[in-house]
């Protein structure tokens, strides 16, 4: 191979993380024809192929892992050198790049960055929402500082530590027939709940793949009368009596000027966190450090 490419190697990680040419153009604002160009040259340069092409999209090869990994390993220490270099500069500016999903900034995250922003004036806020395998992923790829997500995935290359309480909820209108016991706050099983008719999310999230695990563990299929593509149109369709809804704590704001009554499920599995993930045995500049002390000082230790 004659010579590194950093944005070509860039669009190979987006590749190995959207596995699709047109989902990765989107993200990285190019033309699919310029990420296909690039990586059609990359593979005549090194005599190489990195990806097998078919209709479901692209996904690596023996020697694409390897090249892949290498530019992870590149990109890495690049972040890492810039990190110690950092050290040596006076001033308070600096960067904070963070990887957040949607029920994170949902949260508590815009009023935490908020008061950080007004201590640390110079420093410049790169906040990027994604889902949560991609945020782990630019993580991982040394793209961002830290990533803010669900605790439902496996940390065990990095250090967490909890950001938020977001235990699941489920929801229901006044006239449904468990809205007195939710209401009144009894704890409550996903057995206790799971024979009502659900409204169900196309979300593909934490949220879901907690429900999936819980609804295989029962036994039972949920009756999902009606699927909705969004935490507000479920909050709309269980308004209107189409069934009970599950929601996590981050997404509870929701419910702001209705009647909707709400209760914590009772299982462990349901009592989750938001954490922050961090590179392990990485030094990070002290604007990175400065916000992982406040997420530290912040977060309060649920009851129970």
């Amino acid at each position: 191979m004659t010579h590194f490419d950093p944005v070509t190697a860039r669009l190979v990680l987006a590749l190995v993380r959207d596995g699709s040419i047109a989902k990765a153009a989107e993200r990285e604002n190019i033309a699919p024809s310029a990420i296909s160009r690039r990586i059609a040259d990359l593979e005549l340069r090194s005599g190489i192929v990195l990806f097998d092409r078919s209709a479901q999209g692209v996904a690596l090869t023996a020697a694409g892992a390897v090249y892949a990994e290498g530019c992870r390993r590149i990109f890495r220490e690049i972040a890492d050198l810039e990190t110690a270099m950092a050290g040596f500069a006076s001033g308070e500016g600096g960067q904070l790049r963070i990887a957040s999903t949607s029920s994170a900034l949902s949260g508590r995250l815009p009023e935490l960055l908020a008061e950080y922003a007004k201590s640390h004036p110079a420093v410049q806020l790169d906040i990027r929402e994604m889902a949560a395998r991609a945020a782990l992923t630019a993580l991982e790829d040394a793209q961002v500082d830290l990533a803010i997500i669900a605790d439902y995935y496996d940390f065990a290359d990095f250090d967490v530590m909890p950001f938020e309480d977001d235990h699941v909820w489920v929801i229901a209108s006044p006239g449904h027939p468990l809205a007195g016991r939710i209401a009144a706050r009894e704890r409550l099983t996903f057995e206790d709940v799971a024979h009502f008719e659900v409204v169900g999310v196309h979300h593909g999230g934490a949220l879901d793949r907690l429900l999936s695990d819980a609804v295989r563990k029962s036994g039972r299929a949920l009756g999902e009368r009606v699927n909705v593509e969004s935490f507000p149109s479920l909050v709309r369709m269980v308004e209107a009596g189409f069934g009970i809804g599950f929601l996590r704590n981050s997404s509870i704001h929701l419910l702001a000027g209705t009647d909707l009554v709400y209760t914590p499920l009772s299982e462990e599995w349901a009592r989750r966190k938001l954490v922050v993930a961090r590179r392990r045995k990485v030094r990070a500049a002290a604007s990175v450090e400065a916000f992982v002390a406040l997420c530290r000082e912040s977060y309060t230790v649920p009851d129970g």
